[in-house]
């Protein structure tokens, strides 16, 4: 009897490991902080538990973040700055004081899985390549102390710079300048089970070589693919290819069974004059785009199937960052906590966010859906011969009405308002009431300046008298149609309200997976167990 238990259980978990349950793509956020006025660790931690986002990416081990996170449940990927490298490769002991002074205390209240050792050393300016690996080696002794070795994992993300080439994907190999450091970390990597990161950016590849890349070949929304001609395989979007690349230059060095974490991928909202790209729209739609993408478990051409672990960049914009005007607007949201665009982290919602339809449950405090004034709407601009009309904030309101119908506004009624953030034209006069005016005024015209688009619940009126002032100009519609939309019209399709689950039980692939282990625990297993009890 004793060896029939043992044969039924090894087969149970043959059987289960088969099937590779719990292996679903994962969504996360980074969650950096290289800006003024952000909102506390607490506030942000909220939002994320309020977004559904159960995995964050943090560049450092900042004590009230942890805190912030402590019994969230929420998986934390903590930073080991480029800064700190020498100290960490020098001396074990500066590893064990940080990790009993910074890791240890929080532990496992705050459910830290994994350490990120340096930041894309291999374009960092001052080269610490070769203090990387002695880094890495340290923690995992520190951990090890401790106890924590096998529960966290050690790594080190990377630039698609890495590569000396990228394209075709099945061409791509490792630069041989980084040799030197590149196999013995990658040994590190398998002998702890720990994956190869990368941070991928589509939006780089278009930006660098717009006449020879497709945006819509970025955005994951073109209707062509390209052919890798060593293969055969072929690739409708630039992440694949990209990610791609990473597997088959990991091939060539003879690390194949290494996995691949996506740790930064996302779109930027904002840029200089010549990166006409980076915008609202496209952000939102390479985000969008991206999730569906990767909750799908589609895999890549070359893999199949592969889960894809992606953490979307950036949850906030930051703007002490130096560099060109794309570097400090990667955010989903402002450092005030307003939305640059409202992402849906579901990926699976295709109804337009309105106040008939939104998801949330309440009234919306945006434009009401129903025609207005019985149907007469007014017609502005152009040389029509209609009356100029602009739609502000009702000074009768109160600020907590205005609050709500602002975070509407530049949230799920995608309106840009960058102009009302510190710095900008509109910032001043610095009350809710000004920069409500500015958001509803904006999404009134883009929508057609018809009365029903100035509602707000009831916290907003139409005026004939142009409200701008000094360098605040407000938006007055160029045509005659009352249907001068932007691109926004067709993605606001893609996005549901703020508090959607995020990577609900109702997808596709995880009602699949749920079927399929549900037949294999109720059919299969019983039969195993029924046929060895008559052997």
């Amino acid at each position: 009897m004793g060896e029939r238990l043992k044969l039924i259980l090894c087969i149970c978990v043959s059987v289960l490991a088969f099937l590779d349950i719990g292996t679903a793509s994962k969504i996360g956020i980074c969650y950096g902080r290289n800006a003024d006025n952000l909102p506390s660790p607490s506030k942000v931690s909220e939002l994320i538990q309020h977004l559904n986002i159960k995995f964050v990416r943090i560049y450092d081990a900042n004590i009230d973040v942890l805190k912030a996170f402590a019994n969230t449940g929420i998986e934390l990927m903590i930073g080991v700055p480029n800064a700190d490298l020498l100290a960490f490769a020098q001396f074990q002991s500066n590893v064990d004081t940080w990790l009993r002074n910074s890791i240890l205390p929080y532990y496992p209240t705050t459910k830290i899985t994994s350490i990120s050792v340096g930041l894309e050393v291999t374009e960092a300016p001052d080269n610490a390549t070769g203090l990387l690996l002695p880094a890495m080696r340290n923690i995992h002794t520190a951990l090890k102390k401790s106890g924590l070795d096998k529960k966290i994992k050690i790594s080190s993300s990377h630039s698609l710079a890495i590569l000396s080439r990228s394209f075709p994907p099945s061409s791509a190999t490792f630069s041989k300048k980084h040799s030197a450091f590149l196999k013995p970390m990658l040994e590190f990597l398998v002998e702890n089970e720990s994956p190869f990161m990368i941070d991928l950016y589509p939006y780089y590849a278009y930006r660098d070589n717009a006449e020879k890349v497709q945006l819509e070949y970025a955005l994951f929304e073109s209707s062509s693919q390209v052919v890798d001609p060593a293969t055969g395989l072929l690739y409708s979007n630039m992440f694949d290819a990209q990610l791609d690349a990473i597997y088959f230059a990991l091939t060539a060095m003879n690390f194949k069974t290494v996995k691949v974490m996506v740790t930064e991928s996302g779109w930027p909202s904002k840029g200089s004059v010549k990166e006409t790209a980076a915008t609202p729209d496209n952000a939102l739609a390479y985000n969008t785009n991206l999730i569906r993408h990767v909750i799908g478990d589609p895999g890549t051409p070359a893999k199949p199937g592969e889960e894809i672990d992606v953490y979307l960049f950036s949850l906030f914009n930051e703007n002490r960052k130096p560099g060109i005007e794309s570097e400090r607007n990667w955010g989903m949201y402002y450092a005030n906590g307003t939305s640059v665009y409202a992402l849906d982290f579901t990926g699976e919602s295709t109804v337009p966010v309105s106040p008939s339809n939104s998801s949330t449950g309440t009234t919306s405090p945006g434009p009401s859906s129903s025609p207005g004034n019985n149907g007469n709407s007014t017609v502005i601009g152009g040389g029509g011969g209609g009356i100029r009309k602009w739609c502000v904030a009702s000074s009768q309101a109160s600020v907590t009405e205005l609050q709500t119908a602002l975070d509407w506004a530049c949230g799920p009624g995608n309106v840009d308002c960058s102009a009302v953030q510190p710095d900008q034209p509109c910032f001043e006069p610095d009350t809710v009431l000004s920069h409500a005016s500015y958001a509803f005024n904006t999404y009134y015209q883009k929508s057609g300046a018809n009365s029903s688009d100035c509602s707000f619940g009831g916290v907003s009126v139409e005026v004939d008298k142009d409200p701008s002032y000094g360098n605040c100009l407000y938006m007055i519609a160029p045509s005659t149609d009352g249907m001068n939309r932007t691109m926004a019209g067709n993605i606001t399709g893609n996005i549901t309200a703020i508090d959607s689950p995020m990577a609900s039980p109702s997808s596709s692939s995880d009602g699949y997976r749920q079927m399929v282990v549900s037949v294999a625990v109720s059919v299969l297993l019983p039969s195993f167990v029924v046929s060895l009890s008559l052997w």
